[in-house]
């Protein structure tokens, strides 16, 4: 059964309109942007915003989702930072961050194995069941604190934060592989930055910030202190 013709031009548009514009030229990212179908990790209440530019929240209290980052990224940021964190084929990936499972797919069809963590329990059953129905079966989720990573599974080749935080853990880029990357919004309101760190050595990482974006706090990371001396 094919999708609504609406349906196509609304992905047409979000892809042309929205992501292109935003220096996504990669033409596989833009292909699996037809392929994996965004419609389908939205919530019911908000199918008919799939395709806009906007923050759309995952649970029903949609004030509290906003405020508290239970949401997917706008398109073109999924987008941006896929493009730019580019896995590969034969690579282990960590997601922290798992949402509606939508951003993890997407992750999946570009590397081999992808393990997306997810601290709140209905967004961790959310995200596997909407994986399970789009038979995508090279993504674990798991309920767990992401901000400490997954070292007993690592290193790994990637880790893509699907969030914001005011800075890395450590223990995060200690779970990166020699050459791998990490991808991540870092920063405060109202600068936050598109980080990307790659390890040089076992104790040498470089780190570049090439676009500002603004986007929801991952829980459970620290954040900066608030005393003033």
């Amino acid at each position: 059964m094919t999708a609504p013709v609406d349906i196509e031009r609304a992905r047409f548009n979000m892809i042309e309109q929205q992501i292109r514009p935003w220096d996504v030229l990669d033409l596989d990212v833009l292909g699996l942007l037809n392929e994996v179908k965004r419609e389908e990790f939205v919530p019911p209440a908000h199918k008919a915003l799939a395709f806009v530019d906007m923050e759309i929240p995952l649970l029903p209290d949609t004030d509290e989702a906003l405020k508290n980052g239970h949401c997917m990224l706008p398109p073109k940021v999924e987008a941006r930072l896929l493009q730019d964190l580019a896995p590969k084929a034969h690579e282990k990936v960590l997601e922290v961050g798992a949402g509606s499972g939508y951003m993890a797919a997407l992750l999946a069809s570009r590397a081999q194995r992808v393990i997306t963590l997810e601290l709140h329990p209905e967004l961790a059953r959310m995200a596997r069941e909407n994986l399970q129905q789009a038979g995508i079966r090279n993504v674990e989720v798991r309920e767990a604190d992401g901000s400490k990573g997954l070292a007993a599974e690592g290193p790994f080749d990637a880790i893509l934060l699907s969030g914001s935080v005011h800075e890395v853990p450590q223990a995060l880029l200690q779970q990166l592989k020699v050459g791998g990357r990490l991808a991540a919004i870092v920063g405060d309101l109202p600068v936050m930055r598109a980080t990307f760190v790659t390890r040089t050595g076992e104790a040498g990482w470089e780190t570049r910030q090439p676009w500002d974006i603004a986007a929801p706090r991952l829980a459970g990371f620290p954040e900066a202190s608030r005393f003033h001396f």
